[in-house]
Protein backbone atom coordinates (compact mmCIF):
# COMPACT_ATOMS: atom_id res chain seq x y z
CA UNK A 1 0.00 0.00 0.00
CA UNK A 2 0.78 3.44 0.31
CA UNK A 3 3.66 4.39 2.80
CA UNK A 4 4.67 8.13 1.73
CA UNK A 5 2.31 11.23 3.06
CA UNK A 6 2.40 14.18 1.50
CA UNK A 7 0.60 17.00 3.49
CA UNK A 8 1.45 21.06 4.43
CA UNK A 9 1.39 23.17 7.39
CA UNK A 10 -1.89 24.84 5.46
CA UNK A 11 -5.17 24.81 7.37
CA UNK A 12 -6.50 26.16 4.29
CA UNK A 13 -5.98 23.39 2.01
CA UNK A 14 -4.35 20.68 4.23
CA UNK A 15 -5.49 19.33 7.67
CA UNK A 16 -1.89 18.08 9.64
CA UNK A 17 -3.81 16.78 12.76
CA UNK A 18 -5.72 13.93 10.35
CA UNK A 19 -2.52 13.15 9.16
CA UNK A 20 -1.35 12.67 12.73
CA UNK A 21 -3.91 10.77 13.89
CA UNK A 22 -3.95 8.04 11.00
CA UNK A 23 -0.51 7.86 12.35
CA UNK A 24 -1.03 7.04 16.08
CA UNK A 25 -3.55 4.23 14.55
CA UNK A 26 -1.10 3.14 12.15
CA UNK A 27 1.42 2.15 14.92
CA UNK A 28 -1.25 0.85 17.13
CA UNK A 29 -1.68 -1.63 13.71
CA UNK A 30 1.55 -2.78 13.72
CA UNK A 31 2.97 0.00 11.06
CA UNK A 32 5.76 1.51 12.69
CA UNK A 33 6.45 5.55 11.97
CA UNK A 34 9.35 4.61 10.37
CA UNK A 35 8.16 2.81 7.74
CA UNK A 36 6.33 5.72 6.56
CA UNK A 37 7.66 8.85 4.14
CA UNK A 38 5.95 12.12 5.83
CA UNK A 39 6.77 15.08 3.67
CA UNK A 40 5.02 18.44 4.78
CA UNK A 41 5.45 22.30 4.14
CA UNK A 42 6.27 25.49 5.72
CA UNK A 43 3.50 27.75 3.20
CA UNK A 44 4.46 31.50 3.39
CA UNK A 45 1.64 33.52 4.77
CA UNK A 46 0.77 34.68 0.89
CA UNK A 47 -0.82 30.80 0.47
CA UNK A 48 -2.65 30.90 3.94
CA UNK A 49 -6.50 31.80 4.90
CA UNK A 50 -5.43 35.28 6.65
CA UNK A 51 -8.03 33.68 9.34
CA UNK A 52 -5.98 30.39 10.27
CA UNK A 53 -2.33 31.06 9.99
CA UNK A 54 -0.17 28.66 12.01
CA UNK A 55 1.96 30.93 12.92
CA UNK A 56 2.79 34.66 14.17
CA UNK A 57 2.57 36.73 10.84
CA UNK A 58 4.11 39.81 12.43
CA UNK A 59 7.27 37.42 13.39
CA UNK A 60 10.27 37.22 10.65
CA UNK A 61 10.61 34.54 8.33
CA UNK A 62 12.94 32.54 10.40
CA UNK A 63 10.32 32.68 13.27
CA UNK A 64 7.95 31.62 10.90
CA UNK A 65 9.88 28.79 9.38
CA UNK A 66 10.69 27.63 13.08
CA UNK A 67 7.16 28.04 14.09
CA UNK A 68 5.69 26.05 11.04
CA UNK A 69 7.69 23.32 11.81
CA UNK A 70 7.17 23.40 15.60
CA UNK A 71 3.38 23.18 14.76
CA UNK A 72 3.91 20.75 11.68
CA UNK A 73 5.95 18.13 14.58
CA UNK A 74 3.09 18.90 16.77
CA UNK A 75 -0.15 18.23 14.41
CA UNK A 76 1.45 14.98 13.09
CA UNK A 77 2.35 13.65 16.21
CA UNK A 78 6.11 12.89 15.01
CA UNK A 79 9.18 13.44 16.47
CA UNK A 80 10.71 13.73 12.71
CA UNK A 81 9.54 14.82 9.05
CA UNK A 82 11.16 13.09 6.19
CA UNK A 83 11.21 15.56 3.86
CA UNK A 84 10.31 19.57 4.42
CA UNK A 85 9.36 21.19 1.66
CA UNK A 86 9.26 25.19 0.90
CA UNK A 87 5.33 25.36 -0.32
CA UNK A 88 6.44 27.82 -2.67
CA UNK A 89 9.24 30.79 -3.37
CA UNK A 90 9.14 33.71 -1.65
CA UNK A 91 9.67 37.00 -3.24
CA UNK A 92 13.15 37.71 -2.97
CA UNK A 93 16.08 35.14 -2.92
CA UNK A 94 17.20 36.87 0.23
CA UNK A 95 14.07 35.70 1.77
CA UNK A 96 14.42 32.07 0.72
CA UNK A 97 18.10 31.78 2.00
CA UNK A 98 16.58 33.05 5.04
CA UNK A 99 13.64 30.44 5.53
CA UNK A 100 16.05 27.80 3.97
CA UNK A 101 18.59 28.22 6.61
CA UNK A 102 16.53 27.96 8.78
CA UNK A 103 15.12 24.66 7.42
CA UNK A 104 19.03 23.82 7.52
CA UNK A 105 19.79 23.85 11.01
CA UNK A 106 16.21 21.67 11.48
CA UNK A 107 18.22 18.58 8.97
CA UNK A 108 21.29 19.00 11.21
CA UNK A 109 19.43 18.33 14.31
CA UNK A 110 18.30 15.37 12.50
CA UNK A 111 14.60 16.09 12.55
CA UNK A 112 14.17 17.36 8.98
CA UNK A 113 15.35 14.68 6.62
CA UNK A 114 15.57 16.48 3.65
CA UNK A 115 14.63 19.82 1.91
CA UNK A 116 12.99 20.73 -1.17
CA UNK A 117 10.79 23.43 -2.68
CA UNK A 118 7.19 23.18 -4.42
CA UNK A 119 5.62 25.53 -7.28
CA UNK A 120 9.01 26.50 -8.63
CA UNK A 121 8.71 27.18 -12.12
CA UNK A 122 12.00 29.45 -12.82
CA UNK A 123 14.88 27.49 -12.89
CA UNK A 124 16.84 30.27 -11.80
CA UNK A 125 15.26 30.50 -8.19
CA UNK A 126 16.49 26.92 -7.96
CA UNK A 127 19.57 27.14 -8.96
CA UNK A 128 20.07 29.98 -7.03
CA UNK A 129 19.09 28.15 -3.79
CA UNK A 130 21.14 25.67 -4.47
CA UNK A 131 24.34 27.68 -5.58
CA UNK A 132 23.98 29.03 -2.09
CA UNK A 133 22.69 25.82 0.33
CA UNK A 134 24.78 24.22 2.74
CA UNK A 135 21.77 21.09 2.46
CA UNK A 136 21.13 20.68 -1.12
CA UNK A 137 17.76 20.68 -2.46
CA UNK A 138 16.55 16.66 -2.91
CA UNK A 139 12.97 17.11 -4.11
CA UNK A 140 10.84 19.77 -6.37
CA UNK A 141 7.26 19.57 -6.23
CA UNK A 142 5.39 20.70 -9.55
CA UNK A 143 2.18 21.16 -10.97
CA UNK A 144 2.71 18.79 -14.34
CA UNK A 145 0.82 20.63 -17.36
CA UNK A 146 1.61 22.60 -20.63
CA UNK A 147 1.16 25.80 -19.27
CA UNK A 148 4.97 25.39 -18.07
CA UNK A 149 6.68 23.43 -20.65
CA UNK A 150 6.36 20.60 -18.45
CA UNK A 151 9.04 21.87 -16.55
CA UNK A 152 11.24 20.19 -19.17
CA UNK A 153 14.73 22.50 -18.45
CA UNK A 154 14.17 22.38 -14.94
CA UNK A 155 13.35 18.67 -14.34
CA UNK A 156 16.64 17.84 -17.00
CA UNK A 157 18.62 20.12 -14.38
CA UNK A 158 17.21 18.11 -11.36
CA UNK A 159 17.74 14.68 -13.22
CA UNK A 160 21.26 15.89 -13.56
CA UNK A 161 21.76 16.40 -9.93
CA UNK A 162 19.89 13.73 -8.34
CA UNK A 163 16.91 16.12 -7.19
CA UNK A 164 13.60 14.02 -7.63
CA UNK A 165 10.80 15.71 -9.39
CA UNK A 166 7.46 15.55 -7.85
CA UNK A 167 4.62 15.86 -9.95
CA UNK A 168 0.89 16.66 -8.41
CA UNK A 169 -2.31 17.50 -10.74
CA UNK A 170 -1.06 15.03 -13.37
CA UNK A 171 -4.24 13.46 -14.31
CA UNK A 172 -6.65 16.69 -13.42
CA UNK A 173 -3.72 18.81 -15.70
CA UNK A 174 -3.65 16.78 -18.43
CA UNK A 175 -7.01 15.99 -20.12
CA UNK A 176 -5.99 15.90 -23.49
CA UNK A 177 -3.26 13.52 -22.58
CA UNK A 178 -5.72 11.19 -21.29
CA UNK A 179 -7.89 11.13 -24.06
CA UNK A 180 -4.90 11.57 -26.58
CA UNK A 181 -5.28 8.38 -29.15
CA UNK A 182 -1.22 7.00 -28.09
CA UNK A 183 -2.33 6.89 -24.69
CA UNK A 184 -5.75 5.20 -24.93
CA UNK A 185 -4.14 2.79 -27.50
CA UNK A 186 -1.33 1.94 -24.94
CA UNK A 187 -4.22 1.75 -22.37
CA UNK A 188 -5.93 -1.19 -24.31
CA UNK A 189 -3.05 -3.18 -24.66
CA UNK A 190 -2.20 -3.25 -21.31
CA UNK A 191 -5.80 -3.42 -20.28
CA UNK A 192 -5.47 -0.55 -18.13
CA UNK A 193 -7.13 2.82 -17.99
CA UNK A 194 -5.34 5.99 -18.86
CA UNK A 195 -4.77 7.07 -15.91
CA UNK A 196 -2.74 3.89 -15.12
CA UNK A 197 -0.75 4.64 -18.55
CA UNK A 198 -0.09 8.30 -17.75
CA UNK A 199 1.43 7.86 -14.06
CA UNK A 200 2.88 4.70 -15.63
CA UNK A 201 4.60 7.11 -18.04
CA UNK A 202 5.22 9.99 -16.36
CA UNK A 203 7.17 7.79 -14.10
CA UNK A 204 9.37 6.41 -16.93
CA UNK A 205 9.99 10.55 -17.67
CA UNK A 206 11.74 10.10 -14.29
CA UNK A 207 8.44 11.92 -12.44
CA UNK A 208 6.94 11.00 -9.05
CA UNK A 209 3.37 10.98 -9.37
CA UNK A 210 1.33 12.46 -6.45
CA UNK A 211 -2.59 10.99 -5.56
CA UNK A 212 -4.66 13.01 -4.42
CA UNK A 213 -7.66 10.51 -4.72
CA UNK A 214 -10.06 9.93 -1.76
CA UNK A 215 -11.30 6.81 -4.11
CA UNK A 216 -10.60 3.66 -2.83
CA UNK A 217 -10.85 1.86 -5.60
CA UNK A 218 -8.94 4.85 -7.44
CA UNK A 219 -6.23 4.01 -5.16
CA UNK A 220 -6.04 0.49 -5.97
CA UNK A 221 -5.57 1.61 -9.02
CA UNK A 222 -2.87 3.51 -8.72
CA UNK A 223 -0.82 0.97 -6.57
CA UNK A 224 -1.21 -1.25 -9.30
CA UNK A 225 1.00 0.71 -11.95
CA UNK A 226 3.63 0.21 -9.69
CA UNK A 227 3.12 -3.50 -9.08
CA UNK A 228 1.17 -2.98 -5.88
CA UNK A 229 3.55 -0.28 -4.83
CA UNK A 230 6.65 -2.28 -4.72
CA UNK A 231 8.12 -2.68 -8.17
CA UNK A 232 8.76 -0.57 -11.23
CA UNK A 233 6.06 1.12 -13.42
CA UNK A 234 4.05 -0.07 -16.05
CA UNK A 235 5.84 -1.78 -18.92
CA UNK A 236 5.25 0.40 -21.73
CA UNK A 237 7.01 0.41 -25.22
CA UNK A 238 9.99 2.39 -26.45
CA UNK A 239 7.29 3.19 -29.22
CA UNK A 240 4.42 4.04 -26.54
CA UNK A 241 6.84 6.24 -24.54
CA UNK A 242 8.31 7.94 -27.72
CA UNK A 243 4.38 8.60 -28.67
CA UNK A 244 3.16 10.04 -25.74
CA UNK A 245 6.27 12.11 -25.34
CA UNK A 246 5.61 13.85 -28.89
CA UNK A 247 2.35 15.53 -27.04
CA UNK A 248 4.20 17.06 -24.23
Amino acid sequence: GFRGIDTACQPKHYYEPGVGAALAKLEQAGISRSSLFIQTKYTPIRGQDPNNVPYDTAATIPQQVQQSVAVSLKNLNTSYIDSLVLHSPLPTHEENMAAWRVLETFVQQGVIGQLGISNCYDLSVLQAIAKEAHVQPSVVQNRFYKDSNYDKDLRAWCKDRGIKYQSFWTLTGNPHLLSSPPLRAAAKRLSKTPEQVLFAFVAHLGVTPLSGTTSVEHMKEDLQVFQGGLGAPLDLTADEITAISRLL
